[in-house]
């Protein structure tokens, strides 16, 4: 049979579980919301970093060079 001291530590180790999960919820919203923050940033830098790993300044420049020879 369960005492109303045992319910009563069941309920305060519930209230301290829940009060933790609260805790880590709030502090990776505060990550989300850092990042959204910097995501136009974050988007830029990724472009720049796709073109230029993608070969685009020897390309560009071999474009240019083609040009000025066709001139």
């Amino acid at each position: 049979m369960t005492t109303t001291d045992d319910l009563k530590r069941e309920i305060e180790a519930e209230r301290e579980q829940l009060a933790s999960a609260v805790d880590n919820l709030r502090g990776e919203l505060g990550v989300a919301a850092k990042l959204k923050a910097k995501l136009p940033l974050l988007a830029g830098g990724a472009l720049a970093a796709g073109f230029v790993l993608s070969g685009g300044i020897g390309a560009g420049m071999r474009l240019l060079a083609r040009r000025s020879r066709e001139l």
